[in-house]
Formats: structure tokens, sequence, C-alpha cells
């Protein structure tokens, strides 16, 4: 069984009531001068990352390349981390692994400082696509690590036929009711009614949001559980037919039982992307964009991708992997195209909190 990817993704969260309770504002509008002759081994690296979203012996292995001491520790989802960056004006970490919206939010704050490009030239392994992300378009402050999206993991055994619709999951057949279950995470709860409606994932429509909250309070007791962290695990044991899922998670479940599929909605879901940033307090700026660059290297995103188990942006590494890997975990075949016709997550800013209330109504409601 790959290690498990903690949530990542799982998060569009209160990044703005987070940002609004804290007072710190670095200042990140302009670009440091950076010493591209620094020795690195005179300076240290605090990483914060998701467990189990990395190779085991990553900070050895940097330290081996650059000299560079490094410390890697763990955050569990990206609300966890933003408490950590916006506590204060040095929270003692250079690089943090955070997802795209949460780049832009902090980015846009002055949180994040402006990637040195002429340091990071393995920049050049990425797809063109992934310069080009709606959350930080040129990738002035963050880098991509992985990406994918979320569709229907599910068990055709037990289904009896193959979903095409986010309806299959709104509106289940009677033989399903009490066995699908869903994301409870904010815009991943909502994402299936707003796609099945017609509507962006990015709404800030109050009227499209309405409607999107009263099919899922429909929805709600047709299912199993709301599940973050363990829905593929009830598919494994049969527990749950069908389950929202993203795509990298449904691997786990394959990993188990490879007769467990996943499949993209017709109308549509999103394009996550977990991101490399780095702060404009980090004293060590010159070895952060040294790791980032590191991390770059497609020997290096072709092991994540090999036992992670999720696409990453990188061309290289993705031309690398061994093509019996992508018949077994046929979600790493998702091309670039097909993946980024679906819709990029954004920060909301201020309208945040209109998910963080359609979540709270929706989880409320008996």
């Amino acid at each position: 069984m790959p290690t498990m990817r903690r949530i990542a993704t799982a998060a569009a969260g209160s990044l703005a009531l987070a940002l609004a309770a804290t007072s710190c504002s670095t200042g990140g509008d302009a670009t440091e001068t950076l010493d591209p002759n620094a020795d690195l081994s005179e300076q240290t690296l605090t990483v914060s990352i998701w467990a189990d979203y990395y190779p085991e012996d990553l900070a050895e292995q940097f330290e081996a390349a650059t000299g560079v001491k490094t410390t890697i520790v763990n955050h569990t989802t990206n609300e966890d981390i933003v408490a950590k960056l916006t506590a204060s004006s040095d929270p003692g970490i250079d690089v943090a692994f955070v997802s795209g919206q949460y780049a832009q939010a902090l980015g846009e704050q002055g949180i994040l400082a402006k990637l040195d490009k002429s340091l990071i030239p393995n920049e050049e392994n990425l797809y063109p696509e992934a310069l080009e992300l709606a959350y930080d378009e040129g990738n002035v402050y963050s880098e991509p690590y992985a990406w994918g999206t979320t569709g229907l993991c599910y068990r055709p055994d037990l289904t009896g036929y193959d979903p095409t619709s986010w309806n299959d999951l709104l509106d289940p057949k009677p033989e399903l009711v009490g066995k699908t279950t869903m994301l409870s995470t904010d815009r991943w709860l909502s994402m299936p009614a707003l796609k099945a409606a017609g509507h962006s994932l990015n709404t800030t429509d109050d009227a499209e949001l309405e409607e999107a909250k009263a099919q899922l309070i429909e929805t709600k007791p047709t299912l199993l559980a709301y599940d973050d962290t363990t829905f593929y695990s009830k598919l494994v044991s049969g527990e749950a037919a069908m389950v929202e899922a993203w795509d990298g998670w449904c691997n786990y479940g394959i990993a188990e039982d490879p007769s467990i599929k996943f499949v993209v909605p017709e109308e549509g879901a999103d394009l996550w992307v977990d991101t490399m940033t780095v702060l404009e307090s980090s004293k060590n700026k010159e070895a952060a964009m040294a790791f980032i660059d590191y991390i770059l290297d497609p020997e290096v995103q072709t092991w994540v991708a090999e036992n992670i188990l999720y696409k990453v942006p990188n061309k290289a590494a993705m031309e690398a992997l061994d093509p019996a890997l992508i018949d077994s975990y046929p979600t790493l075949g998702i091309t670039v195209d097909e993946l980024t016709q679906q819709e990029t997550i954004v920060d909301l800013g201020e309208d945040t909190v209109k998910y963080v209330d359609l979540n709270a109504e929706v989880l409320a409601t008996n």
C-alpha cells in the first residue's frame, strides 16, 4: 500500500478569516536581490509539509546535495499551516507546502516572497500549463508539487453500472442509498451540487450557493457518511459502493482492490494544485530556492508520482513513469489537456465565508 497523503487538498477553509485575524503583513511586493553565489552550507532550512507526502530521507538527500542543514516538520491541513504562518511576523519556517488557493491568498497578503527564477532552473521541467494556473499565473509566489482532480471512485460490482454524472451521487439509485460518501471540506462538499447545476465551483453568487445548499441537504439522508480520510477503505470493505474522492486517494483503494474505478463526471470537476512557497520572513532564501529547485528535479518528482500515486506537473518526470504503473493506476494517465479542462480552485477572499457558512448549515442539518 502506498504511503497516505494527508489532507493536502482538503481545505479551501476559512483562510480569509485566518488572515483577517492577524496583522502580519511582511510586504513581499518587492523582489529581494538574492546572491546566486551564496554559500548554502552556511544557511539552514525548515520546511513544513504534509506527512507521508515526500521521501522519508528528503532532508538528508537535500543536505548531501547542497550542504544545507534541513529540518522537515509536518502540518495536517492547510488551515494548520496557515495558522502557523499568520501567528507572528517570523514563524520560523522557510518553505511551506500549501494548496494553490492558499498560496494565492498568502502571496496577496505579503506573507510569501516572490520566487527568484534564476535560482530555480528546474522550472523548465514543468508543463507550460503549470505556469498558467489562475491562482498564481506565472508562478510568482509558488511552484507546483503535485496536481489532480476530484470525481467518483466506485466499485462497479456494487453499483451495477458505471456512473457518469454528479447526479449519480446527489440522487443515487434506491439500491445505493446508504452506500455513498461525500467530502465534507468547504469547497469539495459544495462542488458536486454546483457542477451538477452548471455553476462555477468558484461562484460567489448567493442564489447559486443557496441552490447548491438545498441540493446537499436533500442528498444528505442518502449518504452513508461524510468522509475525507477513510472513504477508499469503505469501498474496499464493501461498506460503500461509490464515493466522492480525490483521484490520488482513489488510487489507495485501487492498490487494495484493482476492480475499483475512478471517473470525472461529465459536468466537470476541479483542478487542485499543491504548491511550494517561500516565506518573506525567511533569512535563508537562497537555500529555500535551492530546495524548490531540487524538488523539481525529474528524479525527485518521479519518486513522488510512483510512491504517492498523484500526478505531478513535471513533464520530464511523468514521461519517465513506467507504463505498467499507469495501467495499474489509470488516474496517473489523465492527460494535461484533460486535467486543465477542469476548473482551477482559487481563493475567494472575504467571500470564502459563504462556503464556510454553507458547509456549517449542511453538516448541522438533521
